[in-house]
């Protein structure tokens, strides 16, 4: 095996440092291998748990080192060859994904003890349930990604697709097991298309957004297309029946290359009968088959009545607003972004739900328990049950409001992209405010990586649990 390009972080170890065996005893929350040599941990790359490895340090620190597995000396049962020929820890390698060599099955399981370990160690709490996984497609299941574009001068090329592991570099990738097959055939056309622009130094990545037969590119440009630019980019879109936009500045700047073909994309919910609709710089998520599965999932854990009134925050373009509003009375959507709001209320119009939501611009983080209390006086005096679904740093702002001078609600759902902010934000108000945790487990919304979404359900303390 070459050996492998290592960071210069920490203290190095010496140049003579020989290879050294060890036990893994678990994997953390990046996928690497867990031993303990001499009384200190050791995270290691390409590792797997049960494994005896022959890994080489890459850096030393006072409490742990990290490397990588050099040679598996025993493999685990659950090890597997990748399916993707880009996937791997020697130099070049891309660093899309971590655990193509972990069985996809036990993927699910280690992110489920991730997840209940997070809990334990942040927010000291256990939950009463360990709920099903939520999974949908394994492979081919990104419908949304970010490919660096970097054109290499010296080499005269261009190359197009996500870092390399542990790099600022851009692998050399010809294919992608876990983008949609639409978008990964296109990376290597892709590298000949912005070779061939003026501006190919000046295109720094390439946004795809993919919806059922749809699939959309947006270039950001940080210099003038060309016209004969614009010539070769609509000839590209032609040949390859994809809709290419135009980002000059932030997402909002992002424009149809031709504004009569601008493709309407539309997240589907068939369960709830919806389609929603989202220009491809909006966020939504990456996994659209797993998405669908969520969805289902978080209405059936919020179980809302037909004569209740619900609170969902952070909800963006209404991937939660609208469905919930299928099953209850009113739903309130709350959101720090104003387009998202827009396209939330828009969508609730066409699919008929208009009367049964409203939505209002709010700073989430800084939420207060006035906030709450005026909320509750809009609903009519009381929210029944509350969705949360913020980003990577947590609610906590909005849990903390909870304990105000106003009825809690009867049940809380927390969707999270986070477990640690989870654990937190979930142990403040276990801790804090008397809550029980009935309920919590992982969402594989992006399988062969490290990153665990999750799901949990919360209730105000001697309420009677109906998970």
């Amino acid at each position: 095996m070459p050996t492998p390009r290592i960071a210069h972080l920490g203290r190095e170890p010496s140049a003579a440092a020989e290879p050294q065996i060890a036990e893994v005893e678990s994997l953390d929350l990046e996928g690497r291998g867990v031993a303990r040599i001499d009384g200190k941990v050791a995270f290691i790359e390409g590792a797997l748990p049960g494994e005896r490895v022959l890994w080489q340090r890459s850096r030393s620190k006072a409490r742990f080192d990290t490397g990588i597995a050099v040679k598996v000396l025993r493999p685990s049962s659950l090890r597997t060859a990748p399916r993707c020929p880009h996937f791997g820890l020697a130099p070049g390698s891309c660093g899309g994904c971590s655990m193509q060599h972990l069985d996809a099955r036990a993927q699910v399981s280690m992110k489920q003890r991730m997840l209940e370990e997070t809990l334990g160690r942040i927010g000291h709490v256990r939950p009463e349930m360990i709920l099903r996984p939520v999974c949908g497609l394994t492979w081919h299941y990104r419908h949304r990604a970010r490919l660096t574009v970097r054109y290499i001068e010296r080499k005269g090329g261009v190359l197009v697709g996500f870092h390399e592991r542990a790099s600022s570099y851009v692998a050399d990738m010809r294919q992608c097991a876990v983008l949609a097959p639409s978008v990964s055939c296109l990376l290597v056309p892709l590298r000949a298309l912005v070779g061939s622009l003026s501006i190919r130094d000046r295109l720094p990545q390439i946004e795809v957004a993919v919806a059922q037969d749809t699939t959309v590119l947006v270039l950001r440009t940080l210099a003038p297309l060309t016209e004969a630019d614009r010539v070769l980019l609509a000839e590209f879109s032609r040949q390859h029946a994809v809709s290419l936009w135009i980002q000059t500045a932030g997402p909002d700047s992002a424009e149809p290359l031709d504004p009569q073909c601008a493709d309407e994309l539309s997240l589907p919910l068939p369960e709830f009968g919806l389609s929603l609709p989202f220009r491809p710089t909006d966020f939504t998520q990456v996994n659209h088959r797993t998405n669908e599965v969520l969805v289902r999932r978080a209405v059936a854990l919020l179980a809302p009545e037909a004569d209740e009134v619900l609170a969902d925050f952070f909800c963006g373009m209404g991937n939660f607003t609208l469905p919930l509003a299928t099953r209850a009375r009113l739903v309130l959507g709350l959101e720090g972004s104003a387009p998202l709001l827009l396209r939330a209320a828009s969508a609730a119009n066409v699919a008929g739900l208009g009367q049964k939501t409203r939505f209002a611009i709010r700073n989430l983080f800084a939420w207060t328990a006035a906030d709450w209390v005026d909320l509750c006086r809009a609903a009519g005096g009381v929210i029944h049950r509350v969705l949360l679904d913020p980003p990577r740093d947590g609610a906590l702002a909005v849990i903390q409001a909870l304990a105000g001078d106003v009825p809690p609600p009867r049940r809380l759902v927390y969707v999270s992209c986070n477990p640690a902010t989870l654990a937190r934000d979930c142990g403040w108000l276990v801790h804090q405010a008397n809550w029980q945790l009935r309920a919590a487990g992982v969402v594989n919304m992006f399988p062969h990586t490290s990153h665990v979404e999750s799901i949990a359900v919360l209730e105000p303390g001697g309420s009677e649990s109906a998970v």
